[in-house]
């Protein structure tokens, strides 16, 4: 399929770079014929597989054949192009006015798994529980953590996603990477430059597979521990929810969910977003709800945690895209009483 890829100004950050950072290209506009091998589709919907299944439309997206696609047409994409890898959605707030540029997709043929000796080789696409469980049938430790985390190992890389204890960097030995002008590299992972919820693989770049560190292990105590994992993320968490996870890091010292709490905003709602009774830490999409609904009351947690502690709460979900000319919300204005439109409310049966 030949496209006519065009750059436009963005807004937000990638959802394989730091979160709160931003994606700001040129505002030059250069097109370019394109002919990849995969599917290219204009005007396509981010929120039919976005967790929170709000946000506006993809300008293009590219689901590449295989990795040889994916290197050849980001060879051939516009420097100043929008380049936007997404997994599941699962960490994801998409605004309103879409995602300009190209997002890319990874399909199936990306989500191989394949035991090594004490190594597990993950496709970029392959989720979380799908890697745990295979190291658990094959009697390799240290990666139970990895059931509780949603999302892909692509982004789960980009992030240094982690839970109960772990993160990518004590399981990564090193991720395979097609850079944003079209080159395939092999990362170790000391190069990525982990930090907490962070690393330093640069915009643009898309990890399409990753090298993981098991070790011997009993498979039933596994079992047992990837059990656990899951009956206390069913009990804590909003699982069966449209939300997007954890939405803000957890600060030196504390828990970003006792903040909230303390705070005042369990169960806070503005319009159709609310925030989660179950767990603090978690936005939900009640049915309705705008992204700029879901990101306005995130910014409103925000403001009355740092103004009952003093702490200023960092995203950690993703946010992306442009905000719609339309959006609900247009702004935070006084955290009591959003402008724009909306009413912030407490959900019925809320505790004190």
């Amino acid at each position: 399929m030949m496209a006519a890829i065009s750059s436009s100004p963005a807004r937000g950050s990638d959802s394989q770079q730091a979160s709160g950072g931003g994606v700001s290209p040129s505002p030059a506009s250069t097109s370019l014929p394109i002919t990849p091998r995969g599917l290219l589709t204009p005007n396509a919907s981010l929120a039919d597989f976005i967790w929170f299944r709000t946000g506006g439309p993809a300008e293009w997206l590219l689901k590449p054949h295989d990795e040889a696609d994916l290197a050849q047409t980001l060879a051939a994409v516009p420097a100043e192009t929008p380049v936007f890898p997404v997994g599941v959605g699962s960490n994801l707030i998409v605004r309103d006015g879409g995602v300009p540029g190209l997002t890319i997709r990874l399909p199936k043929a990306f989500a191989r798994v394949a035991i090594e000796g004490n190594l597990i080789r993950a496709g970029a696409a392959a989720m979380g529980i799908t890697v745990a469980s295979a190291a658990r049938d094959a009697a390799l430790s240290g990666l139970e953590f990895l059931r509780g985390i949603p999302g892909t190992i692509g982004g789960a890389v980009r992030m240094n996603a982690g839970a109960y204890g772990r993160d990518m960097a004590d399981i990564l030995v090193e991720a395979r990477v097609v850079t944003r002008d079209g080159r395939i590299e092999t990362w170790p992972a000391a190069k990525l430059a982990y930090s907490y919820r962070h690393s330093a693989l640069p915009v643009g770049h898309v990890v399409v597979e990753a090298l993981l560190r098991g070790r011997p292990g009993n498979r039933e105590t596994i079992a047992a521990e990837m059990d656990r994992i899951a009956a206390e993320r069913e009990a804590s968490q909003p699982l069966r929810s449209r939300t997007g996870g954890s939405t803000f890091k957890n600060p030196p010292g504390d828990k970003a969910w006792a903040l909230i709490d303390a705070a005042g905003c369990r169960g806070l709602r503005l319009g159709g977003a609310q925030v989660s009774e179950k767990h603090t830490n978690f936005l939900l999409n009640t049915g309705g709800a705008t992204s700029a609904q879901i990101e306005t009351l995130g910014d409103i947690v925000r403001d009355r945690v740092a103004a009952h502690s003093g702490v200023t709460l960092e995203w950690e979900i993703q946010r992306v895209g442009l905000p719609s000319l339309t959006r609900s919300v247009q702004g935070r204005g006084d955290p009591a009483q959003p402008s724009g439109g909306g009413s912030l409310a407490r959900s019925e049966g809320d505790t004190p």
